[in-house]
This record gives structure tokens, C-alpha cells and sequence, in this order.
């Protein structure tokens, strides 16, 4: 890769330092996507030993690369993410992808596709990871960030991503115990 193509490739990733999430963080400032990213992808490094086999440096990429396409979309969050913003988001994410040079538009491809079957264990836990940072995120963020349905939605969110695995279905329920003890001891 020419390092103008390189540098062409950081200047739209660093879109994502300034795209604001719906999540705040512990001190009520809105976070980025690109803190999202971080946080999973340190999330995976600590997780790798408990799966072994695992390529982690496939579980990694994935982490780093997985919202990319809100470079051009911004985050619209989960609850209220259409289809037809999602299929939007893909869109403009795989137009982009198309115009990187090989080999790391065939490796993104790969990625992606991969991410999208979740049919490995790479693809499982990245999606696990994924979801488990925004429950873990809205626990660290001030009770009176919440809206009204995101008390229902962190008691019960991810648990259906995370039954493939004994050790994250464990940390659900702990992330579960750390929202029933903000929601008990910060509600007004």
C-alpha cells in the first residue's frame, strides 16, 4: 500500500473520533465510536485465553473495523436503527471498501462477511464484545443519561448473543448485578 493511500484510509477512520455515540461516559461526556472501538478491542485481548484456538489477531481486526460504515452514517443506535439505515450504513461502508487497495480490501471483505454469518467463534465473541460494551458503558454513565426503556434494555439486552459461552453468559450476569445495583442505589 502507497502511503498516500494509507493516509487516505486514517483520514476517514478518524471521522469516528468525532462521531458521537448515545452512550455517555462515566462522567456524563457523549463518547465516540472510536472509544466504542477501543473498548472492545482491548475487551478482546483480556477475553482470548478463555477461548481457546481463537485467532485473536481475526477477533482483533473485527473489533477495530466493525463500525466503520458509521464513518459515513453516524451511530444511530440499536433501538432505533432502521433496515433501510442499515442497509445504508453497508452500502456506503462497502463502496468504500471496494475502492481499498487489495490485499486489504479482499481481507476487509473477508471480515465482513464473516462478521455478518456468525458462524465463528471470532464472529461470536466480536458481536458478544460488541453489545456488552454498550450494557457496561450505560452502567458507568450517570443514571440520569438513561431514557426511560433503557432500564429494561440493560437487564435484558445481549443475553441472547452471549449463550454460546458459558464464561460470557458469567459476565452478562455480572454486568446484569452491576445495573441492578446502579438502578437501586442511584434512581432518585
Amino acid at each position: 500500500m502507497d502511503a498516500r493511500t494509507f493516509l487516505d484510509i486514517l483520514h476517514v477512520a478518524e471521522r469516528l473520533k468525532d462521531t458521537p455515540r448515545h452512550c455517555t461516559t462515566s462522567r456524563g461526556r457523549r463518547e465516540s465510536v472510536a472509544e466504542h472501538s477501543w473498548r472492545i478491542s482491548l475487551m478482546a485481548l483480556l477475553v482470548k485465553d478463555e477461548f481457546p484456538g481463537i485467532d485473536a489477531e481475526k477477533l482483533a481486526a473485527m473489533c477495530l473495523i466493525h463500525d466503520l460504515g458509521e464513518c459515513f452514517t453516524g451511530d444511530i443506535p440499536t433501538f432505533r436503527k432502521t433496515k433501510a439505515d442499515r442497509e445504508r450504513e453497508d452500502a456506503l461502508l462497502a463502496d468504500w471498501v471496494d475502492g481499498l487497495p487489495e490485499p486489504t480490501r479482499g481481507e476487509f471483505r473477508a471480515l465482513y462477511r464473516e462478521m455478518d454469518a456468525q458462524q465463528t467463534t471470532e464472529a461470536k465473541v466480536y458481536k458478544a464484545l460488541d453489545k456488552l460494551e454498550a450494557v457496561i458503558q450505560h452502567n458507568e454513565s450517570p443514571l440520569s443519561t438513561w431514557e426511560e426503556h433503557e432500564y429494561a434494555l440493560n437487564r435484558s439486552y445481549a443475553f441472547d448473543t452471549v449463550a454460546f459461552s458459558p464464561w460470557l453468559t458469567e459476565l452478562r450476569k455480572e454486568i446484569l448485578a452491576d445495573t441492578e445495583k446502579k438502578i437501586e442505589t442511584e434512581q432518585p
